[in-house]
């Protein structure tokens, strides 16, 4: 069985998901079944969806999860736009959010295309 906390983008997808929780701690309470749910439900999904799909039995299973993993992440994305625009959390905080939501975006892409690449050499 494979061991999804040894990739780099789990590891990172998961210190995002830490930082999202501490982020939403200081919400209003009036969000706490709303925005602060779905904002960390779409955080938890990234790297939930990487290690579900990490155990899958084939790469394609594993391929589709990353896909799942890229849409949590652009939907994340707005989630913060949207706390910033109701001054939720500050523009310095959604920068820094907003960054390392940057930096797992392409790791996913990339992955997602190496195994894309593995796929369709596979079927040849």
């Amino acid at each position: 069985m494979r061991d999804f906390k040894r990739l780099d983008v789990w590891k990172k997808s998961h210190k995002l998901t830490l930082a999202i929780y501490r982020a939403t701690a200081v919400y209003p309470k009036e969000e706490t079944y709303g925005l602060v749910s779905q904002t960390r439900r779409a955080a938890v999904s990234i790297a939930a969806n990487i290690a579900e799909g990490y155990g899958a039995e084939s790469d394609q299973g594993f391929a589709r999860y990353l896909g799942m993993a890229i849409s949590s992440s652009s939907e994340l994305e707005y989630h913060l736009l949207l706390a910033r625009d109701l001054a939720y959390i500050q523009d310095e905080e959604h920068q820094k959010l907003a960054a390392r939501i940057a930096s797992v975006q392409p790791m996913l892409a990339k992955l997602l295309l190496k195994l894309r690449a593995d796929i369709g050499a596979s079927k040849v």
